[in-house]
């Protein structure tokens, strides 16, 4: 994958330290690439059909990409057998030159929930942390923020990044297959971080956001999205083993607990903007996602727990800012 024109645009805002040490470890990661599907998923991408988009969408619900009409049926055909390769896929929705991928969870109701509480994108460089597929970062395009960097460790959501971009090639977001751990210790200038789904996978919640902390510019805001327990006292659930059937969660806090860390961790004005459960509208299994989902994950006889009798997932974002 070429990299050369994120290197340039992180060396053009004040950020060439970074591009220096990125394109080492790019260098590293791909030359030691041992990841078994790789092969099989890069095949796929190169075998995806040459396409030229009528129309390209990013500020609606789902990112839209061309027109079933922009090529035969049997091209079409071929674009979707590919894309398939390359399931499953967990963000969503698209829709590629009418192919719908319904993706497992429909993202764009989370985005709903934060965009009318975070300040303007227009013109911001923005930091996606724990970026997925890259679903939300085509939606801070729409908003026309001015580049958008995702980080997310997991391959295959880089990959099914890539199959997308093919046909957005030139579009201001580019996506690294790290997680915040490659991030340097030195400071970095974005005006906007995100990290949703994150911190609670992290062992350490106030050294995480310390991190995304030295992402930001002065006066940078911070969006957090993360699990919480529902409480009116600042305390944690540290679950025994696995949350509704995800390992490695370490720590949920109530609202309470969340703007502690916040604090903590040295950001102002910290402030809860939204809390929902999650529902098997925004979280479910399809034909683009034909494994184990939120139904499979609480109890059977009573789904206000998780499978664990934990209570069922519940979610709140935050906003806060770097002094």
């Amino acid at each position: 994958m070429n990299h050369k024109n994120l290197l340039e645009v992180l060396a053009d805002n004040s950020m060439q330290y970074w591009a220096v040490l990125l394109e080492k470890q790019l260098d590293v990661y791909f030359d030691d690439m041992n990841h078994g599907d790789y092969s099989k998923w890069q095949l796929a991408i190169n075998s995806l059909p040459s396409l030229e988009p009528s129309s390209i969408v990013l500020n609606t619900d789902c990112i839209t990409i061309g027109d079933q009409k922009d090529s035969s049926e049997d091209i079409i055909t071929v674009l979707e057998q590919q894309l398939k390769i390359l399931m499953p896929w967990r963000k969503g929705p698209f829709s590629l030159f009418g192919i719908k991928i319904d993706a497992e969870w429909r993202s764009n109701l989370k985005w709903s929930r934060l965009a009318k509480h975070i300040r303007p994108l227009k013109g911001r460089m923005v930091l996606d942390v724990g970026c997925g597929n890259g679903y939300y970062g085509w939606r801070m395009l729409g908003e026309e923020a001015k580049h958008v960097v995702g980080l997310d460790p997991t391959l295959l959501f880089y990959m099914q990044f890539n199959a997308i971009k093919k046909y957005v090639h030139e579009a201001h977001i580019h996506i690294l297959p790290f997680g915040i751990q490659k991030l340097p210790e030195f400071a970095l200038n974005f005006d906007t971080v995100f990290s949703m789904g994150v911190i609670y996978h992290r062992r350490n919640p106030i050294e995480h956001l310390k991190q995304l902390k030295r992402c930001l510019k002065s006066n940078g805001e911070l969006i957090l999205e993360t699990l919480i327990i529902e409480s009116d006292k600042n305390e944690v659930l540290k679950p025994k083993g696995r949350y509704a059937k995800m390992n490695n969660v370490w720590a949920i806090p109530s609202t309470l607990a969340l703007i502690d860390w916040a604090e903590q961790a040295g950001y102002h004005n910290v402030r809860i903007v939204d809390v929902a459960n999650t529902t098997s509208e925004e979280q479910h299994r399809t034909e683009w996602m034909r494994f184990e989902s939120l139904s499979d994950f609480l109890n059977i006889q009573d789904n206000t727990k998780t499978i664990e009798g934990y209570s069922r997932p519940r979610r709140a974002i935050v906003l806060a800012e770097k002094p």
